[in-house]
């Protein structure tokens, strides 16, 4: 893990860093020290490891809280390079929906595809940032919507660290069997008018969902609609299950 710049804002300090290949940024309490909870943060599809709303919470959970949070570039976004088969297949999907196939199907054989590859990057990311003196291997966190839905459901799964999870904008297609191994915590989001996942499998994913505590926020408006008072909730979420 090589650590490429470090600036500090309003009490945040902010690590640039690469870890092998994959680019990502640590956000923490300035002069922290000792260990605390960690929160990895999945950035939606054609985003990036600093997008506003990315940053907007982790700084959130940094001040409000006294949280680390970690997020990468997913392949073929933010400072990774072009992939060239993630390409084509984004060019042959908008293809077959001008062609009038459902998105939804493509969608989640897309995500699949990428999150082979993910999940194993983000335990490796978790096994590194762990291991800072100023995080340390506390209880760790996921939030992810959208893309960081479809690939957090399969990383949950399979990384026991992780305690409890903000997850939605997502649907059952390719989920279920992830999501039934799934039993910690979950507060589920969901745009009830979303123009990219029909609601149906939104409510299936969450029903498919094994976590004996689980609550489904839903909210007016199309995919990129959620309501700030979303974050005021996922601050009170993670502060109750990670401490």
């Amino acid at each position: 893990m090589r650590f490429i710049s470090e600036t500090s804002f309003d009490g945040v300090r902010e690590q640039l860093f690469t870890l092998g290949e994959i680019p990502g940024v640590l956000w923490t309490p300035e002069d922290s020290v000792g260990t605390r909870p960690l929160v990895l943060m999945g950035h939606g599809g054609g985003q990036h490891k600093q997008a506003p709303g990315i940053l907007a919470r982790a700084r959130r959970f940094v001040t409000e809280c006294g949280f680390a949070v970690v997020a990468v570039d997913v392949p073929a976004h933010g400072d990774r390079p072009k992939v060239e088969e993630y390409d084509r297949i984004v060019t042959e999907n908008q293809a077959r929906v001008e062609a009038g196939e459902e998105l939804a199907q493509l969608m989640a054989d897309f995500q699949a595809l990428v999150a082979r590859r993910t999940v194993p990057e983000w335990r490796e990311v978790l096994d590194a940032v762990q291991q800072l003196d100023h995080v340390g291997a506390g209880p760790v966190g996921y939030w992810g919507v959208s893309l960081g839905c479809g690939l957090g459901i399969p990383f949950v799964a399979a990384e026991p660290r992780v305690r409890a999870a903000v997850l939605g904008l997502g649907g059952v297609l390719g989920q279920a069997e992830a999501a039934a191994r799934i039993a910690v915590p979950v507060e589920f989001l969901v745009q009830w008018d979303d123009e990219r996942v029909p609601r149906d499998q939104s409510l299936a994913l969450f029903d498919a969902l094994a976590s004996t505590e689980k609550t489904l926020h839903a909210n007016p408006g199309k995919h990129g609609e959620i309501p700030g008072s979303e974050l005021e909730s996922t601050l009170r979420f993670f502060a109750r299950h990670l401490g």
